[in-house]
């Protein structure tokens, strides 16, 4: 059984930086893609960045510039350094993959950016 397990969020002052990571486990399958989605309190969830299985990355524009998304092959993992976050980044942090033909989501994980 597939399950992504996010790490990495907390409460950080505005103009301070996190780093996120996500690490994929229970499949030998190819990976993809492999991405960040984010829900902010009472908006729906909306993508911020992804990451081809070629290492080809797109942003969202609110996160162009601040944001860098990479992963590890070798471990199954996706990373998102987030740099001069701002209180509008603050959310839930999701990890999302497409690992043998389906895509999986993982549980979340909090960010709050204080001003």
């Amino acid at each position: 059984q597939v399950q992504l397990v996010e790490s990495g969020g907390g409460l950080v002052q505005a103009g301070g930086s996190l780093r996120l990571s996500c690490a994929a486990s229970g499949s030998s399958s190819s990976i993809y893609i492999m991405g960040w989605h984010r829900q902010a309190p009472g908006k729906q969830r909306e993508l911020v960045a992804v990451i081809t299985s070629i290492g080809s990355a797109n942003y969202a524009d609110s996160g162009k510039g601040r944001y860098t998304i990479s992963k590890d092959n070798a471990k199954n993992m996706v990373f998102l350094q987030m740099n001069s976050l701002k209180p509008e980044d603050t959310g839930v942090y999701y990890c999302l993959m497409h690992i043998g033909g389906r895509f999986y989501w993982g549980q979340g994980t909090q960010v709050t950016v204080s001003s």
